[in-house]
């Protein structure tokens, strides 16, 4: 297996240096040379794997020839090994065909761990191998930070940066991050959004000299070893509701467009999914996309759902890839535009193919709450407000009802305790283990959003260690 960039300059390469280069060097996104297939025998083999068994075999022809079966297989095991549920990603039936997918299940409650813990032993497992240390750089709206410096902590080969939008992710979400006290972990608070994180972040990559002096590797989900993870649920999920005699839906709350993303390539791998439902809140740039065929950027603005509080879907690339034929230039052209005027727009066949297959809901602040309370009075279940989304984009989605949706529930109602206690009276407790996370010490640096300050401040703490 092989992969391109997005906007087909960069070098083709093989799995293990796609992982540890992130960001292509053009800019691009790394993607597959040509999308793996299952056959319908091959998928309907897939029934009654384990949550391991079943990653091992949707993920091992995008490392082929690459990472070896056995080593493939004991990664995937360690990684799953430590979630919290022996189902790993368990089905739980809302109503009559709504289905809800529980992903909060890893080390740091959200969906990001399925693809993390994966992520930081696949680099220990490369790294050591080469005999190379690397310096990671990721951004983060909530969830990613967490996941990601919980994967990675204690490596000895990974120094791990991660930075947030200074007082814009909820105080579970922040302390999950500034209480690691690695000393490979650092953690930055910058003053500013998601949107400006991650635009550091890419301005570093795309700063050559500072990249290689670093050996710069990203955990965003610009790394396509995340998405590859991601894959497996949306198997795991449409087999156990009778896929592949049966095809499925799936409604995602997302902003950066990865999770959905991820679902697409379930698609294109074979696995038989009607429609996406892409659930956003007022920061609803892919909604008004999928509404009016114009990507445009518009202000940030806080919500009670911060992990989507975006208007840089920098996932949404890869669909565009695929959209227009797979032809660089002619992304790389929409990236530039939208970067020099903040809009792009779309038609015709490209347009007609997204909508065909997508759709966007969105929900205020004020509809979330209202979402949360409605489904823990009704059947007792308690939602975050990113889950809530979700399930309510399911619901106004102008789905078959002959056909199940699954709604992706990315985060424990826990990480958003204020949110959810006022939609719905209830404070939701943390689990056991992180009971004692408001009183661990915090240790993070508040910095402007700067990326010359940035990248000197990277420089200093590589240094010291």
């Amino acid at each position: 297996m092989k992969y391109v960039s997005t906007r087909g300059k960069a070098p083709v390469l093989g799995f293990d240096d796609v992982l540890l280069a992130g960001l292509a060097r053009d800019g691009g996104l790394y993607v597959p040379e040509s999308w793996p297939s299952f056959s319908r025998s091959e998928i309907a083999a897939l029934r009654g794997l384990s949550y391991a068994d079943l990653a091992v075999r949707v993920m091992a022809p995008f490392v082929e020839d690459t990472i070896a079966e056995a080593d493939l297989k004991r990664i995937v095991r360690e990684t799953y090994g430590v979630f919290g549920h022996k189902a790993v990603a368990p089905l739980k039936q809302l109503d009559g065909n709504l289905w809800l997918m529980e992903l909060f299940h890893g080390p740091t409650l959200a969906f990001k761990d399925y693809a993390l813990q994966f992520l930081g032993r696949m680099f220990d497992h490369v790294l050591t191998k080469r005999g190379e240390r690397v310096t990671i750089v990721g951004a983060t709206s909530g969830d990613t930070g967490s996941a990601a410096i919980e994967a990675c902590r204690d490596r000895d080969a990974i120094d791990i940066f991660i930075l947030f939008p200074n007082g814009r992710v909820s105080d579970v979400q922040r302390r999950q991050m500034t209480t690691v006290p690695s000393a490979n972990v650092h953690c930055v608070a910058v003053d500013g959004t998601f949107d400006d994180c991650q635009d550091a972040v890419k301005a570093m990559f795309n700063h050559t000299a500072f990249r290689d002096e670093f050996n710069l590797s990203a955990v965003n989900s610009i790394n396509w070893a995340r998405i590859m993870a991601q894959v497996v649920y949306y198997f795991w999920a449409a087999l156990r509701l009778g896929a592949p005699d049966r095809p499925v839906a799936f409604s995602v709350p997302t902003g950066n467009f990865g999770n959905v993303f991820a679902g697409y390539v379930a698609m294109k791998m074979g696995l038989p999914i009607e429609r996406f439902v892409i659930g956003s809140n007022s920061n609803d740039i892919l909604t008004r996309f999928f509404e009016t065929g114009s990507m445009t950027m518009e202000g940030v603005h806080p919500t009670i759902s911060p992990s989507m509080d975006i208007q840089v879907s920098s996932n949404f690339e890869r669909l565009l890839f695929d959209l227009v034929g797979r032809d660089g230039e002619q992304v790389e052209s929409l990236m530039n535009r939208f970067r020099q005027s903040g809009t792009y727009a779309l038609e015709g066949t490209p347009l007609a193919d997204a909508r065909r297959l997508f759709r966007g809901v969105r929900l205020s602040d004020e509809q979330t709450k209202t979402v949360i309370g409605q489904w823990y009075q009704g059947c007792g279940e308690l939602l975050d407000p990113h889950s809530a989304i979700g399930v309510d984009a399911a619901v106004r989605g102008d789905l078959d009802p002959a056909v199940p949706v699954v709604a992706l529930a990315t985060a424990h109602p826990a990480k958003f305790p204020a949110a959810v206690k006022d939609a719905s009276g209830v404070h939701p407790a943390l689990p056991p283990r992180m009971a004692d996370l408001f009183d661990r010490p915090e240790r993070f640096t508040v910095l402007p959003n700067d990326v010359a300050g940035l990248e000197a401040f990277v420089r200093e703490k590589v240094a010291a260690r």
